[in-house]
């Protein structure tokens, strides 16, 4: 997939070109690190949440991430609201379901958002994904349960019902429109050991999908990216702190050539 590895080449070179803004709405627990993970790859990142404010924000915006994690009813209402401004104004949309199929709050807060928004992409592990599908499928807190290859089996037909993109991350991660199919393979065990990587990957969806109006496209090259990220981090890291540091360096010096050479996307 010389081309979709060319993509990827390219796709790092806009965000460092242009910093586009990423508007997050995102958890407590990942906001430093998600941040630091966006100004590592070129992108300008911006946290904000308040109901107040976000219109104007996604109006400043390239692309509006928005991540569940540590959810109030009140954050739900300032998703809604920032994904409509989104939606109206033709802005891509990420949404991270973490913990969908943990609690009642987290699946229905999913489903409202893709609902009354328009979402471009949804980043989720295969148990987050299986739960917007009406699927008997639970976490593990926000850990998944269930293998990216027991997803895939319905994430074709919901892609094509949602009328979105599908992001599934494990050990190889799925991209899917519900027309094409893409497999990313990458990373390094020790993502699993930090927390915040896979929020990261949902972001940089949002800072690739800002350069990139193929929304299938954007995941895969973002997704990409991340891997070969992930593998150079992980030579020489002793443990999870070293590796989150060398992940974020990794992020930073990264060329786009060196990317393109080893980023290892194909049909799936």
């Amino acid at each position: 997939m010389s081309a979709l590895a060319g993509k990827t080449a390219e796709n790092l070179k806009k965000i460092r070109e242009t910093k586009p803004l990423i508007h997050n709405i995102t958890n407590f627990v990942v906001m430093n690190y998600t941040a630091n993970v966006l100004l590592a790859c070129g992108a300008s990142p911006v946290m904000a949440h308040a109901d107040n404010e976000v219109e104007e924000m996604v109006d400043l915006a390239g692309a509006l991430v928005l991540n569940i994690g540590t959810l109030t009813d009140g954050w739900v209402t300032a998703m809604i609201k920032a994904g409509r401004q989104a939606s109206e104004l033709g802005k891509p949309i990420i949404l991270d379901p973490v913990g969908a199929g943990a609690t009642a709050l987290r699946t229905n807060a999913a489903k409202a958002i893709l609902a009354q928004t328009w979402v471009s992409v949804v980043r989720g592990n295969a148990s987050e994904i299986l739960s917007l599908a009406g699927q008997e499928s639970a976490t593990k807190g926000v850990d998944a349960i269930h293998s990216v290859t027991e997803a895939a089996e319905v994430a074709g037909t919901l892609a094509r019902e949602l009328g979105t993109t599908l992001a599934i991350t494990g050990p190889t991660d799925l991209v899917t429109d519900g027309r094409r199919t893409l497999t990313i393979e990458g990373g390094h065990p020790l993502m699993t050991r930090v927390t915040g990587t896979g929020c990261s990957a949902t972001a940089l969806i949002g800072a690739f999908h800002a350069v990139d109006k193929d929304s299938v496209s954007a995941a895969a090259t973002a997704l990409a990216f991340f891997g070969v990220a992930g593998e150079v981090a992980g030579i020489g890291s002793v443990g999870p702190g070293t590796f989150m540091i060398r992940l974020l360096d990794a992020l930073y010096t990264l060329t786009p050539e060196e990317v393109e050479a080893r980023c290892r996307i194909a049909k799936g």
